[in-house]
């Protein structure tokens, strides 16, 4: 009697054992699936003061420009300054042209403009020149790129003759289209297309040809380079 009592109170004790392994399993379980990893805080990358990444040129600001261009003269129809009866004194030519202007905080450029151009005069002049003193203007259509695409118009005055002289003079408009690629912060280059009427009055040439009041009108090409300065910055 007194054995089956100790078996029955072994048998209880394996019991409570077993039960009490199973309750410790299942907390150790539940415990590592509350525990989960803490997240991992993003490193923001930092630069040196002398690793910085480049920042490209600053186009939103005041500055004014200076340049130079080299153009190409097409006669398109010289009006009746040209006769049949006569050479033509006017025909196509190339030259040179000096500018300056401000550019606003926006798209817009304000200037002046001196071009002076040697052309075909049939012989009749021994160096034609024709010269222009032009105010000028520009719109920018985009300024977030390198290179942009511009619109330019402008009004001024023109006079021709031999050896920088002036036989007859005149009014002159134009307009045109162009891009400007910048070379560096101070510096672009820039390719245009301009179409240009000129209102000439009626002189006598040198070789005695009257020359009636005309108009005459030009296709011109023109490369230009501009260096700018920085008036202000915002």
């Amino acid at each position: 009697m007194m054995v089956l009592t100790m078996a029955r109170l072994d048998m209880i004790a394996a019991m409570m054992a077993v039960g009490s392994a199973l309750t410790t399993s299942a907390g150790a379980q539940q415990a590592s699936k509350s525990v989960r990893p803490a997240a991992v805080e993003p490193v923001a990358r930092s630069f040196a003061p002398g690793n910085e990444r480049p920042k490209p040129p600053p186009l939103h600001v005041d500055y004014m420009s200076y340049g130079v261009g080299v153009t190409a003269d097409i006669l398109a129809d010289s009006g009746a300054t040209c006769r049949e009866d006569s050479p033509c004194i006017l025909g196509n030519g190339g030259g040179l042209v000096v500018r300056g202007g401000y550019h606003s905080l926006g798209p817009w450029y304000v200037g002046g403009a001196y071009q002076i151009s040697k052309t075909n005069s049939s012989n009749l002049y021994r160096l034609a020149t024709l010269q222009q003193l032009r105010a000028e203007m520009r719109y920018t259509f985009r300024m977030d790129y390198r290179t942009f695409p511009y619109a330019t118009w402008g009004i001024g005055g023109v006079t021709y003759g031999n050896e920088w002289g002036v036989e007859t003079g005149g009014a002159t408009a134009f307009l045109g289209l162009g891009f400007e690629t910048q070379l560096s912060r101070l510096a672009s280059f820039g390719l245009a297309f301009h179409y240009q009427p000129m209102v000439f009055a009626g002189f006598t040439d040198t070789a005695d040809f009257d020359r009636d009041p005309g108009m005459a009108q030009y296709l011109r090409l023109e490369l230009k380079l501009e260096i700018r300065s920085e008036v202000s910055r915002r």
